[in-house]
């Protein structure tokens, strides 16, 4: 408090504080995540809605961009994304570009054994096509990752600590 006139003016000491007792801090302080949590049923979601994305854009008209864009991006990539996606959180960026590389071709092989099936059913038109890729893309989102290759589970997965230039060997030979 501040002296007025007429009272005397108090020493000012200090407050007397209990003694203080030591914080106790967790061992292990929690922090904040630096990007937001994924969600692999949101990727295996939108994976999902690839195929039938790309079957609604071929009712726009022929020729437009809108239209064979998505259809060409689905049949490269759809069917081999959805089997080998999600990625395991542990890949290096040369092992999730491996998998990313493997995927275009599982795709492409899947449309060649669905084009091939309705060919010979004498069934084939473009949007049976679709559809029946749009269908085992849904299904294989909907079902658990195929397990990677094993060149990729090895760089990504096993690494001998004493070893400090590349993976792990897949064979005791080395």
């Amino acid at each position: 408090m501040y002296p007025t006139e007429g009272q005397p003016e108090e020493q000012h000491q200090p407050e007397a504080r209990p003694e203080a007792q030591p914080e106790t801090r967790p061992a292990v302080q929690p922090q904040a995540p630096s990007r937001a949590p994924f969600a692999p049923w949101l990727l295996r979601a939108a994976l999902a809605l690839t195929g039938w994305l790309a079957l609604a854009a071929t009712a726009l008209p022929a020729g437009w961009p809108a239209r064979w864009i998505p259809v060409l991006l689905f049949v490269a990539f759809g069917p081999g994304c959805a089997l080998l996606l999600p990625l395991p959180r542990g890949l290096r960026p040369a092992a999730r570009l491996e998998v990313l590389a493997l995927a275009a071709p599982l795709s492409l092989s899947l449309a060649t054994l669905a084009a091939t099936a309705l060919h010979l059913v004498a069934g084939f038109t473009a949007t049976v096509f679709l559809a029946s890729l749009a269908a085992v893309t849904t299904l294989a989102a909907a079902l658990p990752a195929v397990p990677l290759p094993a060149v990729t589970r090895g760089a990504a997965e096993r690494r001998d600590p004493g070893r400090t230039d590349g993976p792990m060997p897949l064979w005791r030979g080395q």
